[in-house]
């Protein structure tokens, strides 16, 4: 079987990781988490996260249906690094709803129409109406990461960004809609192994970009330029939640209660839509460039 981009992964996995998180991947069986200072040291029981789940999806029912009713518009925006989980939590979260109500935007690399644009403007054109739910998968943060570190923009457009970045999103906050940043945060050692998985599974391998692969040898750049991230944009009015996302369960069970939690539906059961776990689950100062918790 062919492996995309020539088996790169492989190559960095066995020429170039460092040590220690070549250890770790080599010597970890498939459910162990392979981060020490994550707080559980194997996954979520899958009885117990199937139970949590199902009770969080009868909630999200819920929650589009009083979206549809009464107007409000929510926006979930997910960020992290490659292999974060983002798209699997997507999933968990829009599986259940109608695609007329809960939309997923995922945006492709700008036009030569929109990179002549304001910066912002191709995102304000996806933002929901009443009675809609936008799940952003990437969205006007890669600026401040992915672009910054593949030199996509320059030191000026992202001073920009930054500066004009607490205005945009304090409109969104005045226009009354529900906004929601979440951040996924994997461990080096397991973004690696799921990179591994992925080139060695045909099903998956389209998941796999240029960006991931060049990704592996900018951890460094990547961290630092998350770090600043944080430092600029978290704020009271439209705060980071960061979610360690190496343990797959509790990551989805963990976004899914941060978004239900934070607002209010008709017919809400506080207790599946209860605060998520803080040990996991909480703002960017459980965020290092390691992926470990401080």
């Amino acid at each position: 079987m062919a492996l995309p981009f020539d088996g790169a992964i492989s190559t960095f996995f066995e020429d170039a990781a460092p040590e220690e998180i070549r250890a770790a991947v080599k010597g970890a069986g498939m459910k162990d988490i392979l981060d020490p200072s994550y707080p559980y040291s194997t996954r979520l029981d899958r009885t117990k996260y199937e139970a949590d789940m199902a009770a969080l999806q009868c909630e999200l029912v819920k929650l589009q249906a009083d979206v549809k009713a009464t107007g409000k518009r929510v926006v979930v925006v997910f960020e992290g690094r490659d292999a974060s989980g983002k798209g699997g939590t997507i999933k968990r979260l829009r599986e259940n709803l109608n695609p007329r109500v809960a939309r997923v935007v995922a945006l492709s690399k700008p036009t030569d129409r929109e990179a002549g644009e304001w910066y912002f403007q191709r995102y304000v054109s996806h933002l929901p109406s009443a009675g809609e739910i936008t799940l952003f998968d990437r969205s006007w943060y890669n600026r401040g990461v992915v672009e910054k570190v593949f030199g996509f923009c320059d030191d000026t457009q992202r001073a920009a960004f930054f500066r004009q970045l607490p205005e945009f999103e304090d409109m969104l906050a005045d226009e009354g809609i529900h906004f929601v940043k979440l951040w996924l945060n994997v461990g080096r050692a397991e973004q690696l192994r799921r990179f591994l998985a992925r080139e060695n599974d045909p099903l998956k391998q389209w998941k796999l970009s240029w960006i991931d692969v060049e990704g592996l040898n900018r951890w460094d750049a990547y961290s630092a330029s998350i770090a600043e991230t944080f430092e600029k944009t978290h704020r009271v009015r439209t705060p980071w939640t960061v979610i360690r996302s190496d343990d797959k369960r509790r990551a989805r069970i963990g976004a899914l209660r941060a978004v239900l939690s934070g607002i209010d539906y008709t017919g809400k059961d506080a207790t599946a839509a209860c605060p998520p776990d803080a040990e996991i689950c909480a703002g960017p100062e459980i965020w290092t460039a390691d992926g470990a918790a401080k």
